[in-house]
């Protein structure tokens, strides 16, 4: 299955396929120059096929779990003061996202979104560290019933060039459903309250919609 952001990218990359194998096979004598130029242009399809996949995931609700909200691997885990909206500290999770993860974003926590907001910026490196302030980005917060206000942030990439966010002020969310998509490499930070438990550690490969990031002590 996937994604709908990917479908008309899909279907121009298929119709630029089509037209290059034709006219390969038309204009290019040489056969083994020909078929190098037909492998490539399939591993091109391919690689956009994988990048706009949407696999399903088995979230198993629970308001005293936050989960994590894509796929990646945890390149961040440390107290830090949060200046968009809490102006406090919280515990920053973040997750780096290559081109070749699932980019769909899901939601980390059931509740209502209390705050949502798209923010341009520049294309630095995902991992560098002024990429969560500087880059372009939106900042979503999601009140729940035991968690409190959970924030998590989708931050744009060198290579990532459109942000897609699904989350509305005041909708009803629900844990591990399509929250929106980052086209291409990019990163996804989560900020939770401090007093909660920390249940990944540096360099652990997530799964969205499945993987805990953190759970409510006691």
């Amino acid at each position: 299955m996937f994604h709908k952001e990917g479908f008309k990218i899909i279907l121009v990359t298929a119709l630029i396929m089509v037209s290059g194998l034709l006219l390969i096979d038309k204009f290019v004598p040489n056969f083994w120059l020909q078929k190098s130029l037909m492998i490539l242009l399939l591993i091109g399809f391919i690689l956009v096929l994988q990048f706009f996949r949407d696999p399903k995931r088995n979230t198993l609700i629970n308001d005293q779990q936050i989960i994590a909200p894509a796929d990646g691997k945890v390149v961040v885990i440390e107290e830090v003061v949060e200046k968009e909206y809490f102006k406090d500290k919280r515990r920053q999770i973040s997750i780096f996202m290559s081109p070749l993860n699932v980019h769909v974003t899901r939601y980390p926590v059931s509740g209502i979104v209390k705050y949502s907001k798209y923010h341009p910026g520049k294309y630095l490196v995902a991992w560098h560290p002024k990429s969560s302030e500087e880059n372009e980005r939106t900042t979503i917060v999601v009140e729940n019933k035991s968690c409190g206000e959970i924030l998590y942030r989708q931050i744009a990439g060198a290579v990532a060039r459109r942000i897609v966010n699904y989350a509305k002020t005041n909708q009803q969310v629900i844990q591990g459903e399509d929250a929106g998509f980052i086209k291409f490499g990019s990163r996804i930070d989560i900020f939770v309250p401090l007093d909660m438990k920390i249940e990944v550690n540096l360099n652990q490969k997530t799964r969205g919609g499945e993987t805990i990031l953190a759970s409510k002590n006691g």
